[in-house]
């Protein structure tokens, strides 16, 4: 039971840091430098992205982050506890990844499929519209996810230091 549950917590720090890390690396590299692109540019690039993001690996993370954490909570409390100081951490882990995922799911997918909805960036009458109406939501809430992100991942730091 023991090694279920550190493999749990240590599963759930790597995949939830991978995690913070791809939205930090968006924040600092990725949407800046599309920042200083031209419209048309920006939308393709994202259209690919979105695309090429939809993987096995990719869905290995992002959702065994949300699992894994759970599964480190739950063998914490099944074994009443037994991780001293490691339930508030854990829960605060799972909270705030799954606001991350809530993020995701009402923001950043939506407008994801809405880039992509737009059709082929050639075909596009109007790129500014469509890249305004993307980039000044998804950036922000970009941002949010990867704050949420941090703050799982250094939670599950401090459950890992507790155990």
């Amino acid at each position: 039971m023991e090694t279920a549950r550190l493999a749990s917590l240590i599963a759930a720090t790597v995949t939830t840091g991978l995690m913070a890390g791809l939205f930090f690396a968006f924040d600092i590299s990725v949407m800046p430098a599309l920042k200083r692109s031209d419209d048309r540019t920006l939308i393709q690039v994202m259209q690919r992205i979105n695309t090429a993001i939809i993987n096995g690996l990719f869905l290995l993370v992002f959702l065994g982050a949300l699992l894994f954490t759970g599964l480190a909570l739950t063998l914490h409390f099944a074994d009443g506890g037994a991780w001293s100081g490691a339930g508030v951490p854990l829960t605060t882990a799972l909270v705030t990844y799954l606001l991350a995922l809530g993020i995701t799911g009402r923001v950043n997918i939506p407008l994801n499929n809405a880039l992509e909805q737009a059709g082929p960036v050639d075909r596009i009458p109007d790129p500014a519209v469509v890249r305004g109406a993307f980039e000044t939501r998804w950036v922000p809430a970009n941002r949010w996810r990867t704050l949420l992100c941090t703050v799982a991942l250094g939670c599950l730091a401090w459950a890992l230091s507790v155990t």
